[in-house]
C-alpha cells in the first residue's frame, strides 16, 4: 500500500536534517583542498553563525588541531567538542551586548594574527547578528533598531545586508582586512542565501564587498525607511556616501591579498538529498528553484496554482509529483503581529489556496521549513500541512485566514498539531519546501 503524501512530508523531515548536516561536508572539503599545509605558523579557526559549531568540529577532524581560536554561535545549539577554542554565544535575529562580545573576539583574533599565520574562517547563516561590532558612532540600540527595521519590512536579504554591512566593523570584508599583516585567511562558507554569493552570507565578513554606501541609502529610500531607522544609521549612511566614511573593501583591494574564500554547502545539497528521497517513493521530481525569493504568503498561493494545475491538468507534470524549491520567503509585518515565520505562513496560505478550490482530500501534502530549525519568531521549524487543516481549523472554531493576515500561522498550526519542531540543529543551509501530490 501506497503511502500518503502526508506521511511522506512528515518522512521527509529527517531527510532534511540528515542533508543539512555540515560537519562532515567541511572536513571532506578541507581534507581535500590541501588546506591544512598552507600554514607555517600558528593555525587560528575563526567561526561564526548556526552552524559555527559544526563547521569546526569537521575543520578539527580534517586539521587535527589548531592553536586557538573563537567560535560564536547562537544560543542553543549544540557546541560541545571543541578544546582550545573559545565559544561566544551571540543573540539573533537581533544583536545583543554578547553579539559585540562576539565582533570584538573576532577583530582581536584577526588583528593578533602574525606573518605565516593561516586564519581558517568557517561562515554561516544568522552570523550577521551573532557577532557584529556597530561603526561609530553607532550605538549597540540603533544597530538593534535598524536590524529590526529592515526584517520587518519584508526587504530581501541582499538589500538587508547591503544595508547590515556599513553599519558593521565585521562585514563587508572587514574581517578579513583586520587581520594581522603576513597571515594568510582561507574562507569556508555555508550558504543560507537565494544564489550562494558569498559577500551575502552572515554579510561576507571575510569578502571583498561590491556594494556602497550609496547602494544602503537607495534600499532604505526603496523601501520607505528613512523616518523609521534611527537617526544615527542614517546620518552614517549620508557621509559615506559622501565620502567622509572609510567604504567597505572593494575587489582588487590589496587587504584581501592571501585571502580566499569557498562555498562548502548549500541549499541546492539538501534538495538533491530530498529529490532521491521521494524518487525512491516513486514520484516525479521537478525541482523548481533554489533561490526562491518573495512574500511567503504569495509564494504559497503560487505553489497551490501550480499544484491544482498537476492535479488536474497533468501540468507540469503527471502525479504522483513532488515539487521541490529552495530560497528564502519573506514576511512583511503590517498591522497586528502575531507569532510564525515565513516557513508557517507559505504553509498555511498553500492550504488555504488548495482547499478554497477544492483540491482533493488526502491527495496533497506541503512541507516547508528552515534547515536551522526556527522559523521566524516561533519555536517550529516549519510546518508540514494538507488542504484538509483547513476543515479541521474551522471546525475547531479558528479562522484560518485572519490568522495568515495577522501573520499568526504558528499559533493556529501548533495547535492542530501542524508544525515541525526540532529546536536549533546547528544548521544553517535556507529553507526547503516540498508540495507533494499523489
Amino acid at each position: 500500500m501506497e503511502s500518503s503524501p502526508l506521511e511522506d512530508a512528515r518522512s521527509l523531515v529527517g531527510v532534511v536534517l540528515e542533508a543539512s548536516r555540515v560537519e562532515e561536508r567541511v572536513r571532506a572539503f578541507i581534507e581535500a583542498s590541501g588546506i591544512p599545509g598552507e600554514a607555517r605558523g600558528r593555525v587560528i579557526l575563526l567561526a561564526l553563525g548556526k552552524s559555527a559549531p559544526s563547521m569546526a568540529r569537521g575543520a578539527l577532524k580534517a586539521l587535527g588541531r589548531v592553536d586557538g581560536g573563537v567560535v560564536a554561535t547562537q544560543r542553543g545549539v549544540d557546541a560541545s567538542g571543541l578544546d582550545g577554542l573559545e565559544v561566544v554565544y551571540g543573540d539573533h535575529p537581533l544583536p545583543g551586548e554578547s553579539s559585540v562580545r562576539a565582533g570584538e573576539a573576532l577583530l582581536e583574533w584577526a588583528r593578533g594574527a602574525g606573518s605565516g599565520d593561516l586564519i581558517l574562517a568557517l561562515v554561516s547563516g544568522g552570523g550577521s547578528a551573532i557577532a557584529e561590532v556597530p561603526m561609530e558612532p553607532l550605538t549597540l540600540e540603533d544597530l538593534r533598531e535598524a536590524y529590526r527595521v529592515l526584517l520587518d519590512s519584508g526587504a530581501p536579504i541582499d538589500e538587508v545586508n547591503t544595508v547590515r554591512k556599513h553599519l558593521s566593523k565585521v562585514k563587508g570584508g572587514r574581517l578579513a582586512a583586520a587581520r594581522g599583516r603576513g597571515s594568510r585567511l582561507v574562507g569556508l562558507y555555508a550558504s543560507d542565501v537565494p544564489g550562494d554569493r558569498l559577500d551575502l552570507i552572515a554579510s561576507g565578513p571575510t569578502v571583498p564587498d561590491p556594494s556602497s554606501y550609496r547602494d544602503a541609502l537607495r534600499v532604505i529610500e526603496l523601501r520607505g525607511l528613512r523616518d523609521r531607522l534611527p537617526g544615527r544609521v542614517v546620518r552614517l549612511l549620508e557621509a559615506g556616501a559622501r565620502g567622509e566614511v572609510p567604504e567597505t573593501p572593494k575587489p582588487g583591494d590589496p587587504a584581501f591579498q592571501g585571502v580566499s574564500n569557498e562555498l562548502a554547502a548549500s541549499n541546492i545539497d539538501v534538495l538533491r538529498a530530498m529529490a532521491r528521497f521521494l524518487e525512491g517513493r516513486g514520484y516525479r521530481v521537478v525541482t523548481l528553484t533554489s533561490r526562491l525569493e518573495g512574500e511567503a504568503r504569495e509564494l504559497g498561493f503560487f505553489l497551490a496554482s501550480v499544484s491544482l494545475d498537476a492535479l488536474h491538468r497533468g501540468i507540469p507534470a503527471e502525479p504522483p509529483l513532488a515539487l521541490l524549491a529552495g530560497g528564502e520567503a519573506t514576511v512583511t509585518v503590517t498591522g497586528e503581529r502575531g507569532r510564525g515565520g515565513r516557513n508557517t505562513e507559505l504553509a498555511l496560505a498553500w492550504a488555504l489556496r488548495m482547499n478554497y478550490w477544492g483540491a482533493p482530500r488526502g491527495r496533497a501534502a506541503i512541507l516547508s521549513m528552515d534547515t536551522d530549525g526556527i522559523d521566524g519568531d516561533s519555536p517550529a521549524a516549519g510546518a508540514v500541512a494538507a488542504p484538509e487543516l483547513i476543515d479541521e481549523a474551522v471546525g475547531a472554531g479558528l479562522d484560518p485566514w485572519l490568522s495568515l493576515y495577522r501573520h499568526d500561522s504558528y499559533t493556529l498550526l501548533s495547535r492542530l498539531g501542524a508544525t515541525v519542531e526540532t529546536g536549533p540543529t546547528g544548521s544553517n543551509l535556507n529553507s526547503v519546501t516540498a508540495v507533494l501530490l499523489r
